[in-house]
């Protein structure tokens, strides 16, 4: 078992499987060097506490990041070294960040790189996923997929123009029905 599960995650990406919300099947949410810029963003609002960044992360990524202490306070550390924040310590032992002068020049020139990255949580790929960690999700996210795949199963192979119509107008009236018990319908052709 274990073998062919290895075997079939392999093809996977051969095959050219793309990320899929929180799932992804490759990638992560921040790339690399995405963290200290997403901290410096964060501290350009004022000064906060470690604890404080790393809830503020998780809410601007919309759940998809949850990063740990281990993460944050490095990396923390690395912007102190390269004087792009101070910290100072309070009552109770806890480290006060904030932005540098130096910090909000790095800040400002990476101003594009930084609206990309939070802009990232509301985009096609990941936004509106946010709410599927949460526990009131999870016995809706099994019946998704299943319905998903099932539309998959009835489409991929087919020659059949029609059907794939018929599929996707039972999805999109699907996904309206479910918008409109919030009182949120939309037109879904425009996707």
């Amino acid at each position: 078992m274990r073998h062919r599960h290895w075997h079939h995650r392999k093809h996977r990406k051969s095959h050219g499987w793309h990320r899929f919300g929180p799932w992804s099947l490759e990638g992560k949410f921040f790339e690399r060097g995405e963290i200290r810029l997403a901290l410096l963003s964060l501290l350009n609002d004022g000064p906060r506490h470690g604890y404080e960044l790393m809830t503020a992360i998780e809410e601007r990524s919309d759940g998809h990041h949850r990063p740990s202490a281990g993460t944050i306070y490095p990396t923390l550390q690395q912007l102190q070294d390269e004087e792009l924040v101070i910290s100072q310590e309070i009552e109770g032992g806890k480290r006060l960040y904030e932005l540098t002068d130096q910090g909000r020049a790095l800040l400002e020139d990476e101003a594009p790189r930084v609206e990309e990255i939070w802009n990232r949580s509301q985009d096609e790929e990941w936004g509106g996923w946010g709410d599927a960690m949460l526990p009131g999700a999870a016995e809706i996210v099994k019946p998704a997929f299943r319905l998903m795949r099932t539309a998959v199963r009835a489409t991929a192979r087919s020659r059949d123009p029609e059907r794939r119509e018929k599929v996707r107008a039972i999805l999109v009236e699907a996904a309206e029905k479910i918008r409109s018990l919030n009182g949120d319908a939309r037109d879904d052709h425009a996707e």
